[in-house]
């Protein structure tokens, strides 16, 4: 019987050159122009894997598109798979990536909002006119909300906000250019430090304040994670805490749920205040570096915060301060969720991770992370100042502590309103808001933005705060309160919701992509199949990975429930 046949394999060394290039990683070869290109323009920046965004961002930023002859040069020059540049880039919505043979898209473009406040506003009504005005050499989309719906309708020319935009405002800005005006009342480093800033975190750095007494004062307080979930404070640092190090840290400014814009409010205005905050925080916990995710749609704050990022580090408050990197966002609703947040910030696309294990053991490079929205920290200074009294002394309706609640839609006054927690939304709306808007009447509100759920205004008497909600069918969420009149529809808002939701789910999981989408589809009918909606709303908040899809039916069910008239 004949043996086993042998092959004999050849070492490397003895093939010829043109063999060993066939061994090399399969795909396109750049060419030496656009290598020399994404040379030039990454310079000596570090070309470690987590940076590929910010560098897809350089690329975006300088040519206006991502071409296929640039990716590939990147995916070489990163020592990273072309497919894996590939799919992170067409993963986002801000990249805009030519095939070969394609047209590049026009040098500017033109995003109007149609986020749900910005189109009782009139968005579609621009998105309409805009592009017989502006001409073929601007391009206008449509986009989802970009943080500012006590500005609507808002747009964005290029990377400059037109707050309350009309034809002519986006005519006049595409012409001439939008002015950046810094906001009244902006307190910067010099500023913030003659007012008493970065006092406390020096008693922590020195040792007159010591971890224990911090920790207790923030559990006393009771303050709950302000970016929508709703998690102990104090209870989340000791966890951290106790995990082994190196730890670090991630904070959240991607504050992409439609109706919410507090955070971008808080950090124009007051940045340091929420980096004292964020570096008592680190201290606290024993944190190596911090990571902060800030949405590409603020740009006029990433610039500030860069900023003053740099002043700090120029003239620290104390020596041994933890490293702290600015990551960049590129349009993507699902990375306010914190693992889709640390995939992005790994340089990956934003897809929510299975739990266990949690951020706080295994997070940011499988490391415990402390991760954390940036309003939470925003408050850190002033509770440890006032004490945990002071915090649980306000509050309404047998509530405990203050919100910030982002108020848009049919309010005379909207905008961020610092209340008591626990009053109702007619106390909102005739307290803090001017009342109704002239000419409207209170119909339905939203108490906690898109995902939150919609209300009659007959309910106007519940208490908003977390847990107060979801005996309802909604919660509280991010505090984003978005108002109805009678000239609106809760059916035609869920639409706009349900569309938002199809666009924004990441597609990992079957319950959410193709769930949002077949929502979209029914409700859009003139009738709507209540029992087969009903099914589909369970199915998706049983299977769906993350928030996104246990939360999208919040906004039918609650049409269902409360809106029949609406339904015939």
């Amino acid at each position: 019987m004949a043996g086993p046949r042998v092959i004999p394999i050849t070492p490397a060394s003895a093939l010829p050159l043109r063999e060993l290039k066939r061994r090399g990683p399969k795909g396109r070869r750049p060419t030496e122009q656009p290598l020399a290109e994404v040379r030039q323009l990454l310079g000596d920046a570090s070309r470690q894997p987590d940076l590929l965004i910010e560098h897809l961002h350089k690329l975006q930023d300088h040519f206006g598109h991502l071409s296929a002859a640039h990716l590939s040069a990147l995916a070489q020059e990163m020592r990273l798979a072309q497919a894996e540049v590939y799919e992170v880039a067409s993963f986002y919505h801000h990249f805009d990536i030519v095939k070969e043979g394609e047209e590049a898209p026009q040098a500017l473009t033109v995003r109007v909002c149609e986020g749900l406040s910005c189109e009782l506003a009139g968005a579609q009504q621009l998105l309409q006119k805009l592009p017989a005005i502006l001409g073929r050499e601007v391009r206008v989309l449509a986009a989802p909300c970009i943080g500012r719906c006590e500005q609507a309708p808002a747009a964005v020319v290029g990377q400059n906000p037109i707050p309350c935009a009309t034809t002519q405002k986006v005519a006049e800005a595409v012409k001439d250019g939008a002015i950046r005006h810094e906001p009244e009342g902006y307190i910067g480093l010099s500023q913030y430090r003659a007012a008493g800033g970065y006092q406390l975190l020096e008693q922590c750095l020195s040792g007159r304040r010591d971890v224990e007494s911090v920790l207790k004062t923030m559990e006393d307080t009771g303050l709950r994670g302000l970016g929508g979930a709703g998690f102990p404070t104090g209870r989340k640092w000791r966890i951290v805490r106790n995990e082994p190090g190196p730890r670090l840290m991630a904070v959240n400014i991607d504050e992409g749920e439609p109706g919410t814009f507090k955070d971008r409010v808080f950090l124009e205005r007051d940045p340091h205040r929420f980096l004292e905050g964020m570096l008592i925080a680190a201290w606290a916990v024993g944190i190596e570096a911090i990571y902060i995710y800030l949405r590409d749609e603020y740009h006029g704050c990433r610039a500030m915060l860069q900023q003053e990022l740099a002043r700090l580090a120029a003239q620290p408050p104390s020596k041994g301060l933890p490293r702290i990197e600015l990551r960049r966002g590129a349009g993507a609703y699902i990375c306010g969720e914190e693992s889709a947040m640390i995939e992005s910030i790994e340089g990956k696309r934003g897809m929510p991770r299975l739990r266990p294990p949690y951020v706080a053991q295994v997070g940011l490079f499988g490391r415990p992370t402390l991760e954390h929205n940036f309003e939470t920290l925003f408050w850190v200074r002033e509770l440890l100042e006032r004490g945990a009294q002071w915090f649980s002394s306000q509050g309404a309706n047998g509530r405990k502590g203050l919100r910030s609640f982002s108020v848009s839609g049919r309010v005379r006054n909207p905008g961020v309103k610092i209340a008591p927690a626990g009053l109702t939304i007619q106390e909102l709306i005739d307290e803090h808001c001017g009342g109704m808007a002239e000419g409207h009447k209170f119909y339905a509100y939203l108490p906690g933005g898109a995902s939150g759920g919609i209300l009659p205004a007959s309910m106007n008497d519940i208490p908003l705060d977390f847990d107060t909600l979801q005996p309802y069918g909604c919660f509280i969420g991010s505090a984003a309160v978005m108002v109805l009149s009678d000239k609106d529809s809760a059916t035609a808002a869920a639409r706009n919701l349900m569309h938002f939701f199809r666009e924004e789910s990441c597609g990992q999981c079957t319950p959410c992509r193709n769930g949002t989408a077949k929502a979209l589809a029914l409700i859009q009918q003139p009738k709507w199949d209540v029992p087969l909606l009903g099914e589909l709303s369970q199915v998706m908040r049983d299977a769906s990975i993350c928030g996104l899809g246990q939360a999208a039916p919040n906004p039918v069910d609650c049409v269902i429930k409360y809106f029949p008239q609406e339904l015939g």
